[in-house]
């Protein structure tokens, strides 16, 4: 290692590619290189999860569905990421520089230098680690060699409260005597669709708990394939539902493509298996949050989506209004006369929610969460966290922490 100029390969790499480069010996940064300016290297939300990889080489991605790759050699470890294969969101960045304990000062930086990371074919990423472990390490292997890590499950279980169901989708490929049975699955399919749109998430965990293996039909001779193409199907299915269920139509596809590319991705049918587990259960529980057990008009729809797109905002109902191309007064009273609820109510308790989720499952002091969600200052956020949560912010984290 001590031979070889890696700080100038690292430059080169980073320039070409314009994907952030680092070299850490140890646990220690001794080199990094950027062509993008960014305020924090968004590596910092993930940096236990990229060490944890400890093989020559291998992949990380992120519940952002960005890509990190690693390549390992004694005490040095290369870093090349993220690489943004997916248009994030303005908020989903948002949220990201949050993680990376940014300011709200430094956060409009921070999405503006992400959002100029030019997205690089995952097959030169891929190339370019290669390239780096046989110079390292003397290896010459294929795309076919890179071991992915793939240990994103642990924020997926998070996100669905830390609960383990088993479930396993049968994606054997039938033979020819069982040709005529195959095709029967599309009650499961409409099944698994109402559950979606609906948002319900407690229904869905019960039947995934209890269903029987089913069989989908041929869609490939080999079995690796058979199940991919069986995810592309379902997340074809889900993610229509959730549009019908009332999901923005562009966060829908958007989240249906990550999930397609990360599952294409991978080379285990368990792990396979996992994420389209995990799949249906993130547009559902996405479902869930805008409907919240309502059966709400497309106005509903409409401005919860907005609050969502908006959370680390000071939402106005003027500027709500401006978006939905409605008068102030006018949508104040029609949401009134749907919901039975203060429009300025409705938004304060869906921000309250999104707080509960970062107490539980972050470790930001309530300041950063109040600054975060946009409240002019933190005894406001308590204030109005103890009216619709009827605890203060640390005392529900202390709840759901013990």
């Amino acid at each position: 290692m001590e031979n070889i100029d890696f700080n100038y390969i690292c430059t080169v790499i980073g320039n070409l590619s314009g994907i952030p480069v680092r070299i850490f010996r140890r646990d220690s940064l001794i080199f990094y290189h950027s062509v993008v300016n960014l305020p924090a290297d968004p590596l910092i939300a993930f940096k236990d999860e990229v060490f944890a990889v400890r093989s020559h080489i291998g992949y990380f991605i992120t519940p952002y569905f960005h890509y990190y790759g690693i390549v390992n050699s004694g005490e040095y470890k290369i870093v090349i990421g993220p690489s943004i294969q997916i248009k994030n969101t303005d908020q989903a960045l948002k949220e990201l520089a949050f993680r990376c304990n940014l300011s709200a000062e430094d956060t409009d930086e921070f999405i503006a230098g992400m959002k100029s990371i030019i997205p690089m074919p995952l097959d030169s990423i891929l190339q370019i680690l290669c390239t780096v472990n046989y110079i390292m390490n003397g290896e010459k292997l294929g795309l076919g060699d890179i071991r992915i890590f793939d240990s994103e499950q642990q924020f997926l279980k998070a996100k669905l409260e830390e609960e383990k169901v088993s479930y396993n989708f049968d994606t054997d490929a039938a033979g020819p005597s069982e040709q005529r049975d195959i095709h029967n699955t599309l009650a499961l399919e409409q099944t698994i669709a109402n559950f979606v749109r609906r948002g319900d998430t407690s229904a869905l965990k019960e039947w995934m708990a209890t269903i029987p293996a089913v069989r989908g039909g041929v869609l490939a001779a080999d079995q690796l394939r058979q199940i991919k193409n069986t995810f592309i199907v379902t997340a074809t299915i889900v993610s229509r539902a959730a549009i019908r269920g009332g999901m923005d139509v562009s966060d829908a596809l958007i989240l249906s493509d990550a999930y397609i590319q990360k599952c294409e991705l991978l080379n285990d049918l368990e792990r396979i298996t996992n994420l389209q587990y995990h799949m249906v259960f993130d547009y559902t529980e996405q479902i869930e949050k805008l409907r919240r057990g309502k059966t709400p008009s497309k106005l509903v729809l409409d401005v919860t989506n907005y609050i969502h797109h908006h959370f680390s905002e000071p939402i106005t109902t003027a500027e709500l209004a401006r978006s939905l191309f409605i008068s102030r007064s006018r949508l104040s009273v029609k949401f009134k006369q749907e919901t039975n609820e203060n429009l300025t109510d409705f938004i304060l308790k869906e921000k309250v929610e999104e707080a509960k989720r970062l107490l539980r499952y972050t470790d930001k002091p309530a300041a950063a969460i109040s600054a975060y969600l946009g409240f002019s200052s933190q005894s406001h956020f308590s204030r109005v966290f103890k009216k619709y949560a009827e605890v203060l912010p640390n005392e529900y984290r202390k709840q759901h922490n013990d």
